[in-house]
């Protein structure tokens, strides 16, 4: 039965999408069965992780608006346990076409339901809005991780979404939760970096992750040649930070695998 983790935050450029690429990449190579659904129509999380949108036929717009099953248009990445349901600059259009349908809120979560049992883990990038669809993500996962750049402005409209996700839990889906905060370029020789997260860590205390995503040129270089970090270069601070990040999730979730040597053990 999959968890279904929404990355969502309204301002954009905190690493949202690298984010997104990155933790399912990495669970992917930790061998948990991953879906990364790209639900923003700038389709950076299709072309990061090297799909040609040229060549994508069918998206979640299709899924969304034209009843397509989402099992039709579930493309396979370069990682064996990872996933993709592309996205298209069609999904522009999708929140007016969806005005008008019964519970249009909960058309993803429609969507993603009959795909619980064939994944681990079901990872939603949402669009930098709070638009319908990132209200359709949120009402459809299980928690939510929310990236945080740390700079001057950090704290800046966290608010507003913070307040988003209460209404979702309210209103639509009251068994959302924080996964947690995640500090994203964040750059130690910065006295400023250090005091955001301090604050950010006051503020937020055990919704706040003890992994940080260190500012990195490969973890940047990565998506222009479609590909995720660890694939990049598994050996670069970011790809590491985000399989720690990986790890942490699991550990949170209590679904660590037992290695071969410590089945041996017991």
């Amino acid at each position: 039965m999959a968890k279904i983790i929404g990355i969502a935050n309204q301002k954009g450029g905190v690493g949202k999408t690298t984010t997104a690429i990155n933790l399912a990449a990495s669970l992917g190579v930790l061998e948990f069965k991953t879906l990364l659904v790209d639900a923003d129509p700038q389709a950076n999380s299709t072309t990061g992780l090297g799909f040609d949108l040229h060549n994508i036929t069918h998206g979640l717009y299709d899924c969304m608006i034209n009843s397509t099953s989402a099992r039709d248009v579930i493309l396979k990445s370069d990682i064996p346990y990872l996933d993709v349901i592309p996205s298209h600059i069609d999904l522009v259009g999708a929140e007016i076409e969806m005005i008008n349908y019964p519970n249009r809120e909960s058309v993803l979560k429609n969507i993603l339901d009959p795909l619980r049992d064939d994944y681990d883990f079901i990872v939603i990038d949402c669009s930098p809005s709070l638009g319908l669809i990132t209200v359709n993500a949120l009402t459809a996962a299980d928690s939510v991780i929310v990236p945080v750049q740390a700079e001057f402005f950090a704290l800046e409209g966290l608010g507003k979404l913070l307040n988003t996700i209460k209404i979702v839990q309210n209103r639509l889906n009251p068994e959302l939760q924080i996964e947690g905060l995640l500090m994203t370029m964040y750059d130690g020789r910065l006295r400023l970096c250090n005091q955001v997260v301090n604050e950010v860590r006051k503020h937020f205390e055990d919704l706040v992750f003890s992994i940080i995503i260190h500012r990195n040129t490969k973890l940047s270089e990565a998506p222009s040649f479609g590909k995720p970090a660890i694939l990049y270069d598994a050996d670069s601070k970011g790809a590491i930070n985000y399989l720690n990040l990986a790890k942490e999730i699991l550990q949170k979730n209590n679904m660590t695998k037992i290695s071969q040597e410590e089945r041996i053990l017991q």
